[in-house]
C-alpha cells in the first residue's frame, strides 16, 4: 500500500507541475523573431492597462522558444511553425502537454535588393536558388552573381520555407544563414545580388519583396490562399493557458490585439 501510494503521489505531483499555471505578475515569452514584433508591441500595451503584470519578451527563434517552454523557463513560446513529433515526444517525456494558439496569419516574403531588376519569381526559380541550381541572376533577367541569404536552423521561417518552398530539399552550402528576420533584411538592404526571405511584417523600404507564381505577398493573398509561401503563427503554452498567460493571449486575440497584429505588418485572424 505504501508504494502504491507513492506511486500515485509521484504521478500527482508530474500532473501538477505539467499543469502549472504562469506565475501571478510574471509571464516570459520567448521564441520565434517573426513573431516578436507582435508579442513585444502587444506587451506593452497590455502593461500599460495591466501595470500589476510583467511581461518580458525576448527572440532567438522558434526551436529555441519550443525548448523553453518544454525545459520550463518560458510560459509562452513563439512560434512560426507547427511543433515538431520529435518535441512532442521531448514534451511527453518531461511530463509537459503544449498547446498551439494561433494569433495571426503570415506569408514568408521573398526579397531582393532594391536595385535588382527582377520582379518576380516561379516556385521552381525560387527552390532552384536556394538548392544551388540557379547561381547567376542572369538566367532570371538580371546581372551578377546570386548571394543567398537564409535563416539558421533553429528558426521556424526555416523550417516553413524549407517544407512550403524548397519540398524539404537542403539549402545551398554556400547560402548566408542569419539569426533573425531583421539580420536577413540587413544584409539583402545592402548587398545587390543577395536574395532572402522574411515574415511579411519585414518587408520596408530597404528591400524589394517578388511576387511568386505571380502573386505578391499581402494580407489579401494571404488570407485567400493564394499565396504559396502562407502560414499560421503561433504562441504555444503548457496545457490550456490560464492566469496572466490566458489573460495577455485574450488580449491579442481581441479586437484591439488584433489591430495591433495589423499595423506591426501580419495578417489579422478573420481578416
Amino acid at each position: 500500500m505504501r508504494v502504491q501510494k507513492s506511486i500515485l503521489c509521484a504521478a500527482a505531483a508530474i500532473f501538477l507541475a505539467s499543469a502549472a499555471p504562469c506565475y501571478a505578475g510574471k509571464v516570459v515569452v520567448e521564441g520565434s523573431t517573426t513573431v516578436l514584433p507582435i508579442a513585444q508591441r502587444a506587451a506593452e500595451v497590455f502593461m500599460d492597462d495591466n501595470p500589476q503584470v510583467e511581461i518580458s519578451v525576448r527572440g532567438g527563434g522558434s526551436g529555441v522558444g519550443i525548448a523553453s517552454l518544454l525545459a520550463g523557463t518560458c510560459d509562452i513560446a513563439d512560434s512560426s511553425r507547427p511543433i515538431k513529433e520529435k518535441e512532442l515526444e521531448d514534451a511527453v517525456s518531461r511530463g509537459k502537454d503544449p498547446k498551439a494558439n494561433v494569433i495571426a496569419m503570415d506569408g514568408i516574403a521573398v526579397i531582393v535588393n532594391p536595385s535588382n531588376p527582377v520582379k518576380s519569381l516561379t516556385k521552381k526559380q525560387l527552390k532552384d536558388i536556394y538548392t544551388g541550381k540557379i547561381s547567376s541572376w542572369s538566367a532570371l533577367g538580371g546581372s551578377g552573381p546570386i548571394v543567398a541569404v537564409s535563416r539558421d536552423s533553429s528558426s521556424g521561417t526555416f523550417e516553413a520555407f524549407g517544407e512550403l518552398a524548397l519540398d524539404k530539399e537542403k539549402v545551398r552550402p554556400d547560402a548566408l544563414m542569419e539569426a533573425s528576420n531583421q539580420a536577413v533584411a540587413s544584409v539583402v538592404a545592402k548587398t545587390p545580388g543577395a536574395i532572402g526571405y522574411v515574415g511579411i511584417g519585414y518587408i520596408n523600404d530597404s528591400v524589394k519583396a517578388l511576387e511568386l507564381n505571380g502573386v505578391y505577398p499581402s494580407k489579401e493573398t494571404v488570407l485567400r490562399n493564394r499565396y504559396a509561401l502562407s502560414r499560421p503563427l503561433f504562441m504555444y503554452t503548457n496545457g490550456k493557458p490560464d492566469g496572466d498567460c490566458k489573460s495577455f493571449l485574450d488580449f491579442i486575440m481581441s479586437k484591439q490585439g488584433q489591430i495591433l497584429v495589423e499595423k506591426e505588418g501580419y495578417i489579422p485572424l478573420g481578416g
